[in-house]
């Protein structure tokens, strides 16, 4: 039996108040056009409707008949341009010449058509609305694939998605996890798609099309969500790429035992980098500035150019500090990490610079 140490609250722990209904897709938010602009725009339109009705009936005016004295004047045109539209039809007015009820069919009974569609413009559009998200979310579903999920949308979450945004990940490639819909309302109005729900449960992650990820991101506040999290996203995906964080160092190995591939002991990893900080103030400075992606020296893991094979990991151009043959992970002077092979990846410390095809990024400690 596993005994997880807890520590603090958790967003996700506090996810079981949340309502079903908001268990939901959010894709990333387009522009809309303002409420009143809408409004006034249609309201442009019906004037400018009413208007052509009008002058139209005012040119054939000597085709209609008043009931009332057999003459029809400029606000006999405009009234019955009012009721026509509006569809009450009184009958008090009406034409009575071939041309003005062809012109009733040809143009008025369009205009009316018109005008009815803008009074109910509202309620089309957020039909048309909905229908339009629909075969967004269809078309999301489509095409994603090999995508990035990153559980959590707190501090650790942020800096682990900006080192991978960083290094060239777009974010049509990001879906976001988290049980406030607050939290998605944000990650969603910076472009990125975003699942309300605990991602403890399946149904949660299955939305975020987790079974077709290329890696998974975990970055829990509570280390027991986090293996919760780990062991169901595992068993949707058994190839993707599981980083997970955790608050104390003893419960890494039962994140690994839960499927994760590396864990990072964000709580043990900010106090080491306090005391080297305190022993050595530049050293503290230079490991911030390696885990900090984009800026100053980047760590970073790539394959061995065929120009190094065979070489020595003191002979390559950059600075190698591990070598990854298959599952080994051998320091730059291990004896067995000379010569490198072609099926080799080193991982090297470089100059941060914009490439166009980005390198894997070794994970950040929070």
């Amino acid at each position: 039996m596993f005994h997880v140490k807890l520590h603090g609250s958790d967003a996700m722990a506090r996810g079981a108040d949340e309502k079903l209904v908001s268990r939901r897709i959010k894709l990333p938010r387009r522009i809309v056009e303002k409420p009143l602009r809408q409004v006034s725009r249609r309201l442009l339109m019906a004037l400018f409707v009413m208007a052509l009705t009008v002058l139209i009936v005012w040119i054939d005016r000597d085709g209609y008949h008043d009931n009332a004295n057999d003459k029809v004047d400029f606000l006999d045109c405009v009234y019955y341009a009012t009721v026509t539209l509006s569809t009450t039809g009184y009958g008090d007015i009406v034409p009575y010449s071939d041309s003005a009820r062809l012109v009733n069919i040809l143009l008025i009974t369009p205009l009316r058509v018109l005008f009815l569609i803008i009074l109910v413009g509202t309620t089309l559009e957020v039909l048309t609305e909905r229908t339009r998200e629909e075969w967004r979310l269809s078309r999301w579903r489509k095409n994603l694939r090999d995508h990035t999920v990153v559980v959590g949308f707190g501090t650790k979450g942020r800096s682990a998605l900006q080192t991978l945004l960083a290094t060239g990940l777009s974010k049509e490639q990001v879906v976001i996890v988290d049980p406030s819909a607050k939290v998605i309302d944000i990650a969603s109005a910076e472009g990125f798609t975003g699942v309300v729900g605990d991602a403890t449960r399946s149904e949660v992650l299955l939305r975020a099309e987790i079974q077709k990820a290329r890696q998974i991101v975990i970055a829990t506040q509570r280390d027991d969500t986090a293996v919760l999290v780990t062991l169901t996203a595992r068993q949707l995906n058994r190839g993707a790429k599981i980083v997970a964080a955790v608050r104390e160092e003893e419960n890494a190995p039962l994140l690994k035992q839960s499927g994760a591939d590396a864990v990072i002991t964000s709580a043990s990893a900010a106090g080491r980098l306090l005391g080297l900080s305190v022993l050595s103030p530049s050293a503290g400075t230079v490991m911030e500035d390696l885990i900090q992606q984009g800026s100053g020296l980047d760590l970073i893991e790539r394959p061995v150019n065929r120009g190094e094979v065979g070489k020595s990991v003191r002979d390559t151009d950059d600075l190698v500090v591990s070598v990854l043959r298959g599952h080994r992970l051998l320091p730059y002077d291990d004896p067995h990490a000379s010569p490198l092979q072609l099926t080799d990846r080193v991982i090297t410390i470089v100059r941060a610079a914009p490439s166009a095809t980005p390198p894997v990024v070794l994970g950040s400690p929070d």
